[in-house]
């Protein structure tokens, strides 16, 4: 396992983490029992994976603190979200704030999370979520229960990291988490240059989505940007990414995919959400491979460097 200090927090993670959301929720969302998901983590763990990504809304918190339940605290980096919203769909107070993160603490058997985040801040509510739970944040950590802070993009919709561009002019954030695979590298341009001056950790969700794992799902979008426009270059439209797996290559999309992600110079840490261990050995195997050769990382910089509008979900 190849691992990188995150940031500022000066924290040594795996760059390779294991998300315990997204699709799959570490196999809950797929009929997989509770045994079956805390092996799933337990073997993240003992492949060397040291970062995990769980969230209040994931349900997996319970999960993970069993999965890590008499391992020594400083084996793992624990990081967990609150999401910004009341029932009502207004902005969270400080107090139910507060008391999500204690909730989180004993889902997860621990007396302090790593990270912990403001979950899938939208553009239009940056400023006001900043100034309402910010303090909250910075006294959760004055007591010691939280070590870093963070926040995290609403990537379905803000493809063009609106929220992330305004969100790092400010100084309070250790750590962030957005979306950048082959499919939408905007980024590289918009949001890392600010997080690699500030020194602040950068967390990558949606490296493989639908998109980028079905076929079918991406001939119909590749065929969608190449009617817009926003393809330079020509990709074959029965198997758009098949250029990139041949000999010293790519062994397939997916395992492509990790890797690009892996290799951008803005990424700390790349995650990965399964319920199946197989699954998992398969990706922490990419993310341990060589680079891609040069002339395929920059005829996928070069084919999308103009499409900021997709998620690949």
């Amino acid at each position: 396992m190849h691992y990188t200090t995150l940031g500022r927090t000066g924290l040594r993670v795996s760059v390779a983490g294991l998300g315990c959301g997204g699709p799959s929720r570490l196999g809950q969302s797929t009929g997989r029992s509770e045994d079956e998901s805390i092996a799933v983590v337990k073997t993240a763990i003992d492949s060397g994976i040291n970062l995990l990504d769980t969230a209040e809304v994931y349900g997996t918190e319970e999960i993970v603190g069993k999965a890590i339940a008499g391992l020594g605290r400083d084996d793992v980096v624990v990081a967990t979200k609150a999401w910004w919203q009341n029932r009502e769909g207004g902005i969270r107070s400080a107090s139910g704030l507060g008391r999500s993160l204690d909730r989180s603490l004993s889902k997860l058997q621990t007396d302090r999370v790593d990270i912990y985040f403001l979950h899938g801040v939208t553009p239009d509510v940056y400023e006001d979520v900043r100034d309402a739970l910010v303090p909250a944040l910075e006294r959760f950590r004055a007591d010691g229960k939280v070590r870093f802070i963070g926040v995290t993009e609403h990537f379905g919709s803000d493809t063009r990291h609106e929220m992330l561009r305004r969100a790092l002019h400010d100084d309070w954030i250790d750590v962030v988490m957005l979306g950048f695979s082959i499919l939408n590298q905007s980024a590289r341009d918009t949001v890392f240059p600010l997080t690699r001056e500030k020194g602040v950790g950068t967390l990558d969700m949606f490296a493989v989505r639908r998109a980028l794992s079905r076929l079918e799902d991406l001939r119909a979008l590749v065929d969608d940007l190449s009617r817009s426009g926003l393809l330079d270059g020509e990709l074959d439209p029965d198997d758009p990414l098949g250029f990139l797996v041949h000999e010293g290559g790519a062994v397939g999309t997916v395992d492509a995919a990790y890797r690009f992600c892996r290799d951008e110079p803005g990424i700390d840490v790349v995650l990965t959400g399964t319920g199946s261990i197989e699954h998992l050995k398969e990706n922490v195997t990419s993310l341990e491979r060589p680079s891609l050769p040069d002339a395929d990382l920059a005829r996928l910089r070069d084919v999308f460097a103009r499409v900021d509008s997709v998620s690949g979900n």
